[in-house]
């Protein structure tokens, strides 16, 4: 009995499906090689252990904090405090963009302060920012905030002046106010740009969060990978510094899905 000969759409999604797992296999393949490296370089002296540590100590500590509980409060804390950095600095962001795209005035007025606000090293702001807002959670998610917000405006209202003239001229045609051009066309055809910039604002928001924590904070990932650091316990910087890649990485797929099931509705 012949088998049925796949039609030219089925091989494609065929060959997308094994050209993902071909990928999948690569990217976990050099992962681990890198490891083995590591490890065995370490085990042969050819790198500085103090220095760098190595994977096997790495987790074995991973499993002495996860044990006594101590490595989740300290993920729970910082996983908190950016998760509030991006969402209020996304959200608020998305809102001034909207502002500016329905007032060209203030849009003119407003260009250059966020162009040299866009400029400035809001890291090295931080310390300022503690003192005026405060130590503690709040301080930590102000940076957080920060850090995220004008990129977040300057990239949203791109997108929106960047909308499609020809639709656009085509609603007013019908007498479609500015409010109803905002929510049929501009917010809806800008969708994806937004959930891109999401996913921007999570590793600048881990990047306030970690900076906040370095400063004032006694819990969370910075706070240990800073500990470690003073001292000298590169084990406890190095395993700081895989949860923290961990957490970015999970957070970042949990947005993918988002995108994902967006575009599954939406054909």
């Amino acid at each position: 009995m012949k088998s049925k000969s796949l039609s030219p759409y089925e091989k494609f999604l065929k060959d997308k499906k094994r050209q993902k797992r071909m990928i999948l296999f690569w990217q976990v393949f050099i992962l681990i090689i890198c490891l083995l490296l590591w490890e065995v370089l370490a085990n042969v002296n050819v790198i500085d252990t103090f220095l760098f540590s190595k994977p096997s100590d790495i987790y074995i500590l991973f499993l002495k904090y996860v044990k006594t509980g101590e490595l989740f409060k300290h993920i729970g804390i910082s996983v908190l405090e950016t998760v509030l950095g991006f969402t209020i600095g996304t959200i608020l962001g998305i809102l001034i963009a909207i502002m500016l795209w329905w007032s060209k005035t203030a849009s003119k007025i407003l260009d250059p302060f966020l162009v040299v606000l866009n400029a400035l090293p809001k890291t090295a702001l931080a310390p300022i920012l503690i003192v005026w807002v405060g130590a503690g959670i709040k301080g930590i998610v102000v940076i957080a905030i920060t850090i995220s917000l004008v990129t977040t405006i300057l990239s949203a209202y791109n997108h929106f002046i960047n909308a499609d003239e020809e639709k656009i001229k085509m609603l007013k045609s019908f007498g479609a106010t500015k409010g109803q051009i905002l929510r049929k066309l501009i917010l809806p055809s800008n969708i994806g740009n937004i959930i891109n910039i999401v996913k921007i604002n999570i590793g600048m928001s881990w990047v306030g969060v970690i900076v906040g924590e370095f400063l004032v904070s006694r819990y969370g990932i910075g706070y240990l990978i800073v500990y470690g650091g003073q001292v000298f316990k590169l084990d406890l910087v190095m395993m700081g510094v895989v949860v923290l890649a961990i957490c970015a990485l999970i957070m970042y797929q949990v947005v993918n899905v988002i995108e994902k099931l967006y575009k599954q509705k939406r054909n």
